[in-house]
């Protein structure tokens, strides 16, 4: 199931953007200010994100400038401001869509279907995934340090796979959790922190000197940065 983030300060307009697309079969997060939208993409994987521009505390131009050094999710701008100048410069900062309040909750569904069948079909089109010296290719559930494969198990290559997706994000224990095992987080960490080990001890094996996946205290793990 699609997971939407939906940062909109207007408590009623979000409230509306979220039951129509729960509605639609859609996992929707509700962000109401700037600071806290930036932080739910920092944190969470999101397929797409829904953005007012005039946001409290963070606007949704800087939103989107920051989110680009480290996440592709699809963005469709929903604002009141109707100018080609405004449009344009947004959709060079890196939107996919813009869409001009009173909007249609039929035409939000229709334009956030389109966006994410494309973003699949990207995927689908480019499914090699690259991290230094570790090549992931999600055809075929390969993967390759140095030229040398190396054997996974399904869960170790789901988070491998998660972590490439999205480098820079610090993933929590709760998100790793809920993202990979499709379950609520109870507060057992033992689980991630086995998967993690062993993944680790796996590409260190073939790569001693690299360091690949971070932990960053008080948060949880993303790969590591330079």
């Amino acid at each position: 199931m699609n997971k939407i983030l939906v940062i909109e300060d207007q408590e009623d307009v979000n409230h509306l953007l979220a039951e129509a697309l729960n509605t639609a079969g859609y996992r929707v997060k509700s962000a109401y200010t700037g600071l806290e939208g930036i932080q739910e993409i920092q944190t969470n994987a999101y397929d797409l994100i829904l953005l007012d521009i005039m946001l409290p505390y963070k606007s949704g131009d800087e939103i989107l400038r920051e989110m680009r050094t480290f996440s592709d999710a699809p963005v469709i701008i929903i604002s009141a401001k109707d100018m080609v100048g405004v449009k344009i410069d947004l959709l060079r900062l890196g939107a996919d869509d813009y869409m001009t309040k009173p909007f249609d909750l039929g035409e939000v569904i229709a334009r956030v279907e389109s966006n994410l069948r494309r973003s699949h079909r990207q995927i689908q089109e480019n499914p090699i995934q690259t991290y230094k010296n570790i090549t992931l290719d999600e055809r075929t559930k390969r993967v390759c340090v140095s030229d040398s494969e190396i054997e996974l198990t399904a869960t170790e290559y789901m988070i491998l796979e998660l972590l490439m997706k999205h480098t820079g994000k610090v993933f929590t224990k709760a998100n790793l959790y809920e993202s990979i095992w499709q379950d609520e987080y109870l507060g057992d960490d033992n689980a991630v922190k086995t998967h993690i080990s062993n993944l680790r001890s796996k590409l260190k094996k073939v790569s001693p000197d690299e360091q690949y996946i971070e932990t960053v205290w008080g948060l949880g793990y993303r790969l590591y940065q330079e």
